[in-house]
């Protein structure tokens, strides 16, 4: 249950419209919807301001199917992460209002628009072969409630297609800039801004980038300042760090006492 529904639940209750046994009801599954295979942490979006996401590898159809489900009786979003084409079909079968995003590799119900939003999480990438992690970020970002927008194709080979867009560089709250090769653009980018850059090496290069060992320690290597790193092709956790970067501090959970 996420914070925007408690409060409705016990608001109704308050206010008489919801009797106190119905209102137990509704939250006698809390904190945990026990599944057989899963534990659905059901509070998470209370604690950390976000529901429970779902990594797909390493689950069956079937479990994926009632993980979702249950991830929606209790939330109105729901983000599966690293999820195939072919394995997605049978999940946007069984959840109509679902969305398969082929490049990240996501599958999203609720996904705000792409100018919803609070503040603004840019997301740059050097090359075209670097967008499935770039994509990937940007849509976790977008489901935690942060603007993005994206920047594409504009790497250290050709440093020119970078300068040009300054001002939007400037305009971000926080930065993702994701590369692959020899990593250079975080490096690159926190040296002309004045916000986090959050670095994510890709597994994009030949034989010597080691699968993209040699970005990730070029980028935990920067010599520009706010710079930080994320392990490789990891546009998910990137994408979610940046949105809590992003969020406003109103917007903050607050911290048990």
């Amino acid at each position: 249950m996420d914070r925007d529904r408690l409060k409705a639940l016990l608001e109704a209750t308050r206010a008489g419209d919801l009797g106190v046994e119905e209102a137990l009801g509704k939250l006698g599954g809390l904190p945990v919807a026990e599944l057989g295979h899963t534990r659905l942490d059901t509070h998470r979006a209370l604690r950390c301001g976000f529901p429970e996401v779902v990594f797909a590898p390493g689950k069956t159809t079937a479990e994926l199917v009632d993980i979702a489900r249950s991830v929606l009786a209790h939330h109105e979003r729901l983000l599966v992460t690293r999820l195939d084409e072919e394995r997605a079909a049978p999940l946007r079968a069984a959840l109509p209002a679902a969305a398969y995003h082929e490049r990240a590799r996501a599958l999203t119900v609720g996904l705000p628009g792409p100018e919803e939003g609070e503040g603004l999480v840019l997301v740059v990438s050097a090359g075209t072969s670097d967008a499935g992690p770039a994509e990937e970020a940007a849509v976790t970002a977008r489901m935690m409630g942060a603007r993005v927008r994206r920047l594409a194709d504009v790497g250290v080979a050709g440093l020119h297609r970078l300068l040009g867009h300054m001002e939007l560089l400037a305009s971000a709250r926080v930065l993702v800039v994701v590369a692959g090769m020899e990593g250079a653009l975080p490096s690159v980018v926190g040296g002309l801004v004045a916000r986090p850059v959050i670095a994510v090496p890709t597994s994009v290069g030949y034989g010597a980038s080691f699968q993209g060992l040699a970005a990730l320690l070029a980028m935990l290597n920067s010599c520009a300042a706010g710079v930080t790193v994320v392990n490789i092709d990891n546009g998910f956790g990137a994408g979610y760090a940046a949105a809590l970067v992003n969020r406003p501090i109103a917007a903050e959970v607050e911290a048990p006492r």
